[in-house]
């Protein structure tokens, strides 16, 4: 059997490195003051697509992102460790997006690509942390979800549902759904595979429409579109992009004007440690320092 998969993926700020100019002053990131990577959770997601991709052949991958142009690069990486495409969702209007306008926008998009067996995200994005998107994805699409996923076993081409292992507080379980379903991918499941080599080649001039309009030192790192005709005689290099308009979206239901929620504040706390104590090797030191957790209710 063949199947059609979407991944969610999203290009996050790397929260590893805030500063004191990471937030606007309307409570939104400050992208520009940010390196920004590929949602490593969404990564462990595409694994679990092409390896779906590897078992069933026909299996196609689509990536589904939404930002600004140069998110385009979460399409790229995507192409090249396998992916077949992918759609950009890119509008002012989708800017300040919260969990509920976000998820708003992806299943309208979702709706305007239609066929679909999967649709597979991580579990949660590092600059917020929510694991609410993909849920909030499945409500509004009317699809079951399975959360938590470290690894899907099996799919059933007879009964067409899914097998998928979850691993939740307390132990692992295996599960089964019908498709079409939407399921998130925990960061403990298998790492996503590194980029291939022929696909690099075949994809680095894969653009998308404002990054072909914008000088290239706009975009550093981005190939400068040096051969316009081959976005004609490879149409595979040109990278979608979708408006509010192209998903038939409700301006009231995007970006802030979508968002009831609000952002008073980021900070990148540090944990120190008040004290310090250098153990040796020798037994009596081993022993000192199991009375001393026993006796702070640390363990036992």
């Amino acid at each position: 059997m063949s199947l059609k998969i979407i991944v969610l993926a999203k290009q996050v700020p790397d929260t590893r490195n805030v500063g004191k100019d990471a937030m606007k002053e309307d409570g939104t990131i400050n992208r520009a003051a940010l390196p920004a990577i590929f949602n490593p959770e969404d990564l462990n997601a595409l694994e679990q697509a092409l390896r779906l991709k590897d078992t069933y052949p026909g299996t196609t991958v689509t990536l589904l992102t939404m930002g600004p142009g140069r998110a385009a690069e979460i399409i790229r990486e995507g192409l090249y460790r396998g992916a077949d495409g992918g759609y950009l969702l890119t509008d002012r209007a989708f800017a300040g997006a919260d969990t509920l306008a976000t998820s708003y926008a992806l299943a309208t998009a979702i709706k305007k690509i239609g066929d679909y067996d999967i649709i597979i995200g991580g579990r949660q994005a590092i600059d917020g942390d929510t694991a609410q998107v993909g849920p909030q994805v499945a409500e509004k699409l009317g699809l079951t979800q399975i959360t938590y996923a470290e690894e899907i076993l099996n799919v059933d081409e007879q009964s067409r549902r899914i097998t998928v292992k979850r691993h939740i507080d307390g132990g692992v379980e295996t599960v089964e759904g019908p498709l079409p379903i939407v399921i998130t991918v925990n960061g403990s499941a298998a790492p996503c595979r590194p980029r291939n080599a022929k696909l690099v080649m075949k994809y680095k001039r894969a653009l998308g429409a404002q990054e072909k309009n914008a000088a290239p030192a706009c975009h550093p790192g981005v190939p400068e579109p040096s051969y316009p005709e081959l976005y004609e005689t490879r149409p595979y290099l040109n990278i979608p992009e979708w408006s509010v308009a192209d998903v038939n979206g409700d301006l009231a239901q995007c970006g802030l004007s979508g968002s009831p929620t609000k952002v008073k504040a980021i900070q990148n706390i540090v944990f120190q440690a008040k004290e310090s104590k250098t153990l040796t090797g020798s037994d009596q030191d081993v022993e000192d320092l199991i009375v001393e957790l026993l006796a702070n209710h640390t363990i036992g």
